[in-house]
């Protein structure tokens, strides 16, 4: 008996009986929770979990969640860490400094650069959890990979130069560096031996460096058996002065460096096949597993060194080598010492 209905009628029926129609959702309007982003959601309000002010924590989740999907940084959210309450008052209970969490943030950053400056001088700063590369691969060995992710180019030529008269008929004795003969700091060492200028990034920095007991008599015992490379995957700008200053006789017959080691997953591997020697001739005394992970079974392990100058393990190691010295191959002896 009304007429025709109008346009706001007919969508209040529709409304009515079908609901509101959803609105639709948009990517720049979808905020992860402060969870997602890393960090922990309060209980809400300065009372920590439930108490009062619980209602306003969830509030200041949202609205440290939103923030911290704007600023997407490290250290992201404002002054509203912990998730609930305002500006970082929720969380574990108890109301937090202002200033708090830009001042974490800072100190992480400081200890991002520092050890970041360690980790690009040294080699022992890098994760020594690797896998070993699958065996059921058809290629023995991965691509070599540089940090920047492109690939290495194989080496137009082996790593070490033609043997040398003297060294002709010697096995060869491949020795890593840090932690393995020296330990290196960048903080000052009372009874440092050696104290290396090191240039990083137009700074200069003096490197203190500490000699494991017993280098001495093990470097000059190992230059009369074998012929002894030094492979460490620190860079050559610090290695090779301490090297110079390490080895006063001529030990080593050639030095390799970072450029020269494979980049697998995350670590600097020292790939043995690459050296131009025989394998069932070549040893390497190294205290990282992920050095040798492409030949484990060429490897003297071992214990890494910082500043216990009552360790004999070099010196201990040294009779060990000299039996070595007269086998025909080292795969026995090796598999010996490793099932001791």
């Amino acid at each position: 008996g009304r007429g025709p209905l109008t346009g706001c009628e007919r969508w209040r029926r529709a409304v009515a009986q079908r609901g509101p129609f959803p609105l639709p959702s948009s990517p720049r309007t979808a905020f992860p929770s402060s969870a997602e982003l890393g960090g922990t959601t309060g209980g809400g309000g300065r009372g920590g979990g439930g108490g009062p002010g619980a209602g306003r924590g969830g509030r200041g989740d949202e609205i440290s969640g939103r923030r911290a999907w704007r600023q997407r940084g490290g250290c992201a959210g404002g002054r509203a860490e912990g998730g609930g309450g305002r500006g970082g008052e929720g969380g574990g209970g108890g109301e937090a400094p202002r200033g708090g969490s830009v001042s974490q943030c800072n100190i992480s950053l400081k200890k991002q650069r520092s050890r970041s400056i360690f980790s690009t001088l040294f080699c022992c700063f890098r994760d020594y959890n690797v896998e070993p590369p699958s065996t059921n691969s058809t290629s023995a060995l991965p691509p070599l990979v540089e940090e920047n992710g492109g690939l290495q180019k194989p080496p137009a030529k082996y790593l070490l130069p033609e043997l040398t008269a003297s060294d002709y008929g010697k096995k060869c004795v491949v020795i890593d560096l840090d932690e393995t003969l020296v330990h290196s700091s960048f903080k000052p060492i009372s009874n440092a031996d050696f104290i290396v200028p090191v240039e990083i990034d137009g700074t200069i920095h003096q490197v203190y460096v500490l000699k494991r007991p017993h280098v001495d008599e093990f470097l000059q015992r190992m230059g009369e058996l074998f012929e002894c490379v030094l492979f460490t995957a620190s860079l050559a700008k610090y290695a090779d002065p301490v090297a110079d200053l390490l080895d006063r006789w001529g030990v080593f017959r050639a030095r390799l460096f970072r450029e020269s080691c494979v980049f697998h997953r995350g670590n600097y591997v020292k790939d043995l096949s690459r050296l131009g020697r025989e394998l069932s001739k070549v040893i390497i005394v190294d205290n990282s597993p992920a050095s040798y992970i492409f030949h484990p079974e060429n490897a003297v392990p071992v214990q890494s060194w910082f500043d216990d100058m009552t360790d004999t393990e070099l010196l201990d190691l040294i009779p060990f080598f000299e039996g070595l010295s007269k086998e025909e191959e080292v795969y026995s002896m090796l598999h010996k010492l490793c099932n001791r």
